[in-house]
């Protein structure tokens, strides 16, 4: 597994062995960049279930000005802390080991996202929690734009309930990305360095 594009381009990342970790191949990861590369450059990037961390170390690498990986499973916090490190990344990236939720909660009023990318285990149902969650959050800005991959299957017929728009939909052969926006009023935050405020 390696980053694919930017500045740490071709750097190889650690994964973990067996069933735990699912990582997005290099083909659906490109493609996912290829529909984002207007909005990567300078963006707060949110990795949550973020396995590896690739998806995020990715965004960095494109220009994302800082990324924040959620991820409660000590092993895959411990490779990510790994791949930080090994790509020399550790002023854009912050890591919450922490279950998504709990670290969605702990983030409130400190800054805000522009884009929020999750991969939740299929089936699962916690892709619904955490759009739940977003909705009333103040993570969110304006225009935020919120990707979920999922498998085929995945019931979003919620979705106009909570208040998102599917934007974009790309579907593989197993699994898809879907892109939302949440139509909501901006609210007043100034943006700073959040390293070290966890």
């Amino acid at each position: 597994m390696r980053i694919i594009a930017g500045s740490k381009r071709r750097l190889h990342l650690k994964t973990l062995d067996g069933r735990e970790i699912r990582p997005t191949t290099d083909r659906i990861k490109e493609t996912l960049f290829n529909i984002l590369q207007d909005e990567i450059y300078g963006c707060y990037f949110l990795d949550l279930f973020a396995g590896s961390g690739q998806i995020g170390l990715e965004a960095v690498s494109r220009g994302a000005r800082y990324a924040v990986f959620a991820e409660n499973n000590k092993r895959a916090a411990d490779c990510i802390r790994q791949n930080i490190a090994s790509t020399k990344s550790e002023q854009e990236c912050l890591l919450l080991q922490k279950d998504v939720l709990s670290a969605l909660r702990c983030m409130e009023g400190k800054y805000q996202f522009d884009i929020v990318f999750m991969d939740p285990p299929y089936g699962s149902l916690l892709e619904q929690d955490v759009l739940f969650y977003l909705k009333d959050s103040s993570l969110l800005k304006e225009n935020s734009i919120v990707i979920a991959e999922a498998a085929l299957k995945t019931d979003f017929s919620y979705l106009a309930e909570y208040g998102y728009t599917i934007v974009k939909e790309k579907r593989y052969k197993t699994n898809m990305h879907i892109f939302l926006t949440l139509e909501r009023k901006e609210q007043a935050y100034e943006q700073g360095d959040i390293s070290g405020k966890f």
